[in-house]
């Protein structure tokens, strides 16, 4: 009856935050929802408070539609509305542009707020009957998800912007490899690695910087600006020039040469900070907020989660293609359409990454499309620890540190999406670790090696922690298992050099040539 009683309270309290009054149907019909699940199903209903991270009560943003009534095409969004992690207040779609002022919005202590969709037109969507011209993989979901494309823009349901806008280039569908003598040599037999180094910029960020460019372009920002330690930056610089859309970029100035060479052939306007990353993101912040541009920072922005959560349904139905070419099949005819693994690892800096992977199968699962959320290991560096300390401290907002580690892409002193992070992890069951850099570094090797990706340090610091998670016996013998790699290694070719070696230099002559290779 507890129950009952907060979810009837909290719903009739939406007036105060929403602005908009609940009718009195909308009351009835909610009072019924609660008493059946209350009653009927009370494990349903404890699911409900437990997957709170992501849901928002059912009308708090709705139009008068039904599910019946609702239509939906590629050139709209189905995004309702969004939802405050910290406080839980919601806001109607275009009332606020990145942050809830129930925090002070310094440091990781932010208003963290999550994008909602309108999941049941989604389902109903799904459900429709499948188009006979997309057989086989591309029958998992409807024609209606396929009619953009192959890369983020397939997924248009679950994104904020409508895919017209985005950057005419082809962001995500990136290889997930079965990386077997990886596998074998690190005792997980069924190890995939989802290479987001192929993206067009050479990064994860690619998918975030995409949704940026196109939520500048709808609502009308002529600049985009945003902070990064190299990554991001390049990935918005990359976006932006193929929109022909102005940016300004802003970085510490330690940032590797390879990455601010991307920016500056690709056209942005690029500051080098003298001073950290927490620097360069603060000043950003407040330029935004003086010249009107749009804000892409990660953490800060609610909808780079959402550019983001899109590898997690990429692996999901890489995942079921694998599995459909094997032969492997559901045991009945209602086994969800897509596959999820047991365990994704992933590194973590500011935090955003991991919490739009845990975002991706959270939405994937509440709509039927996987039958389990995966665990979800974030991995950092022991010299840039401060989501993972709190994590163990069981904190929600973390304590800055002094980070100095070698992958400069997850080197933050005040991670700015730590919530988003440390749900992930708490709500999937997994865990953080801290690795070395000596082990982010010597990682590199293995991967390239044997399992053909050529990763940065930050990309190669996932499987430094699958394999500290193999020693620690963390994993079930038999578990499908996910390394991310975020970033191509071409991105920092010293780190790289610094563990291969250098090359031997010979004469120009055969026999220089049998002596060096002892043949």
């Amino acid at each position: 009856m507890n129950d009952f009683c907060q979810e009837f309270t909290s719903f009739w309290s939406l007036p105060a935050h929403t602005g908009r009054p609940v009718s009195p149907f909308a009351v009835a019909v909610y009072a019924v929802y609660v008493c059946y699940f209350a009653y009927a199903e009370p494990n349903r209903l404890a699911k409900v408070h437990l997957d709170s991270y992501y849901t928002i009560p059912e009308d708090s943003y709705s139009q008068s539609k039904g599910i019946g009534e609702m239509s939906a095409s590629p050139t709209e969004t189905l995004l309702s509305g969004l939802r405050c992690l910290r406080c839980g207040r919601t806001f109607m779609v275009g009332s606020i542009d990145y942050v809830c002022p129930c925090r002070p919005n310094q440091g990781s202590d932010l208003g963290h707020l999550d994008a909602v969709y309108e999941y049941d037109a989604i389902d109903a969507m799904r459900n429709a009957p499948q188009d006979p011209a997309y057989p086989g993989y591309f029958s998992l979901l409807p024609s209606k998800f396929l009619s953009t494309g192959h890369t983020i823009e397939r997924w248009w349901p679950l994104l904020p912007v409508n895919p017209v806008s985005l950057p005419p280039l082809p962001v995500g569908n990136t290889p997930l490899l079965r990386a077997i003598r990886l596998g074998e040599a690190i005792r997980v037999p069924k190890l995939y690695v989802k290479d987001d180094g192929r993206n067009p910029s050479g990064s994860f960020k690619d998918r975030a910087s995409a949704v940026a460019v196109a939520r500048a372009r709808e609502t009308g920002r002529e600049v985009v600006a945003t902070a990064s330690t190299g990554n991001a930056a390049a990935a918005l610089a990359a976006m932006s020039a193929a929109a022909a859309h102005s940016a300004v970029i802003f970085v510490p100035r330690s940032a590797p040469q390879a990455k601010i060479a991307q920016l500056l052939v690709y056209g942005s306007r690029v500051l080098a900070v003298d001073g950290t990353y927490d620097d360069a993101f603060d000043l950003c912040v407040r330029a935004c907020d003086e010249f009107g541009w749009y804000n892409r920072n990660t953490g800060y922005n609610p909808f780079m989660t959402e550019g983001k959560k899109t590898v997690s349904f990429e692996i999901a139905a890489q995942l079921a293609e694998r599995n459909a070419i094997d032969g492997h099949k559901g045991s009945d005819g209602h086994s969800p359409p897509l596959v999820a693994p047991d365990c994704v690892f992933v590194s973590v800096g500011d935090g955003s990454i991991i919490g739009g992977v845990f975002k991706g199968f959270w939405e994937m699962h509440t709509l039927g499309w996987i039958d389990r959320i995966p665990r979800i290991f974030g991995i950092q560096s022991t010299a840039s620890a401060a989501i993972h300390d709190a994590w163990r401290d069981d904190l929600e907002v973390p304590r800055p540190v002094a980070a100095a580690t070698a992958a400069d892409s997850i080197s933050v002193n005040a991670p700015r999406d730590a919530t988003k992070a440390l749900r992930a992890v708490r709500a999937s069951g997994g865990a953080f670790l801290l690795v070395e850099d000596e082990a982010i570094l010597e990682a590199i090797l293995p991967l390239a090696r044997l399992g053909g990706v050529f990763a940065e340090p930050a990309g190669a610091t996932a499987l430094a922690g699958l394999q500290l998670a193999q020693r620690k016996e963390l994993l079930e013998p038999g578990e499908t298992v996910v390394v991310i790699s975020t970033g191509s290694g071409l991105k920092d070719v010293p780190a790289a050099m610094r563990v291969a070696g250098e090359p031997a230099i010979i004469s120009p002559t055969l026999e220089a040539v049998a002596e060096n290779l002892n043949i």
